[in-house]
């Protein structure tokens, strides 16, 4: 069971089951638990080598045993989501924990992904069960409707689920080169039914802040 202390914390009750969480993220414990590192952070040698080609480096561990395990990375606040039989795409760097008998995997990306500075490939979480989202200051929990698109950061973008398509886009034009637009020069697009996951600060792209 997942559970937050506060927003910074998360707490995992375990009774002989397993979580797999970011590498390092285990702040505290309580009764018998053991600790197991595992490569790559994909499902066997194939998800090893995507992450490698894709620089989606993410290192994981396999916690189990009874008790209680506590969690947090470098203070971000935390999400919780719930899947019932669906997928959850997800930066890496910003995956804390799931059950472990949730898959987990890469998808490509294309270009969002060489905007982010992130790699072309991000991590899918797929099944049922709970995963925690981390995010630099609150996230914002966005609904995508068929009626209205959404347009999103890609330095923002923390997760999505739901039967979403994201489009690259640039969002350069006139009235940007005039001091007048946005000031976001690239964003994703996405269209469907579905939630998107944003955070209010930016993270650093390969051509700095878009």
């Amino acid at each position: 069971m997942f559970r937050l202390q506060e927003s910074k914390t998360l707490a995992v009750d375990l009774n002989g089951d397993a979580v797999k969480a970011k590498n390092g993220s285990m702040v505290a414990y309580e009764g018998q638990m053991s600790f197991k590192k595992m490569t790559g952070g994909g499902e066997g040698l194939r998800g090893m080598v995507t992450r490698r080609l894709a620089g989606e480096s993410m290192a994981v561990m396999q916690v189990s045993g009874k008790g209680t395990c506590y969690f947090a990375d470098r203070a971000s606040e935390i999400n919780l989501v719930s899947l019932h039989g669906d997928k959850l795409y997800v930066e890496a760097s910003n995956l804390l924990c799931t059950d472990a008998g949730l898959r987990t995997g890469t998808t490509f990306t294309g270009l969002r992904g060489g905007a982010t500075g992130n790699g072309l490939f991000t991590t899918t979480v797929e099944g049922t069960g709970q995963a925690a989202i981390m995010s630099d200051g609150t996230a914002v929990v966005l609904r995508v409707s068929a009626q209205y698109p959404l347009f999103v950061d890609p330095g923002a973008y923390i997760a999505h689920q739901g039967n979403l398509q994201q489009h690259f886009q640039s969002g350069v034009n006139f009235r940007t080169f005039m001091g007048e637009g946005s000031g976001e020069s690239f964003q994703i697009r996405f269209e469907g039914e579905g939630l998107v996951y944003v955070q209010p600060s930016e993270r650093n792209t390969i051509g700095g802040n878009v």
